[in-house]
């Protein structure tokens, strides 16, 4: 991976869930579970129900809250704070990884499909609140949610990112389709790799590749 193919990046975005954390603290067993919980309760459906909802919403609509406000008219800020009420209790700090965003050369901002509040809270238990210029949650692109285009649009418009000037780092490989369309060169962080047009590198090891970046 020559540094070269980055030399040209201003402003490095980073997904929050399941990217600057390992997958294996399980986070979104929990929240998974609270929205469960939240649809039967606001619904009336049988959880059966509720778990086909969740999954179906999320897989046509980029996330189950979307889903949910667009047939069921859900408050998304009730939403939220309800589904990202967790224990982060499996969050460690992790000194590395801080210090290899900390050497990016350029703006640093995590943009995320939960809340700005949610996030807040995993940088700080994960020791990386002070390494980010701005945190944006799904609220700050009007609940439009990753994938679509118009949420990474609205981003770059809070933030003052020029597209051709960006990264994105993300574990879902669908979210990285437009960021690529609208010029950002695309990192896949997951522990296998899902080849695709839009993704121009993977890695397993989030923290190895940055230091490979800036040293």
């Amino acid at each position: 991976m020559p540094k070269q193919q980055f030399s040209h990046v201003r402003s490095w975005v980073f997904d929050l869930d399941n990217t600057l954390y390992p997958p294996e603290a399980r986070l979104f067993d929990q929240i998974e579970a609270r929205m469960v919980d939240f649809v039967v309760r606001t619904l009336n459906v049988p959880r059966s129900r509720a778990e086909y909802l969740r999954r179906d919403y999320w897989s046509r609509y980029g996330t189950t809250l979307a889903g949910l406000m667009e047939h069921h008219a859900v408050d998304p800020a009730a939403y939220l704070e309800e589904v990202h009420d967790i224990t982060l209790d499996h969050l460690h700090p992790d000194p590395a990884l801080c210090a290899h965003i900390g050497a990016l050369p350029g703006r640093r901002i995590v943009h995320t499909n939960g809340s700005a509040r949610h996030a807040a809270r995993v940088l700080r238990a994960r020791g990386l609140d002070a390494v980010f210029d701005a945190v944006y949650g799904v609220e700050n692109a009007g609940y439009q949610p990753k994938p679509r285009r118009e949420a990474f649009e609205a981003i770059c418009d809070a933030d003052g990112i020029t597209p051709a000037q960006a990264a994105m780092f993300e574990d879902d490989p669908r979210n990285l389709a437009a960021p690529h369309s609208m010029g950002m060169r695309t990192i896949h962080v997951a522990p296998a790799p899902q080849p695709a047009p839009h993704i121009h590198h993977h890695t397993d090891d989030l923290s190895h590749f940055l230091h490979r970046l800036t040293t």
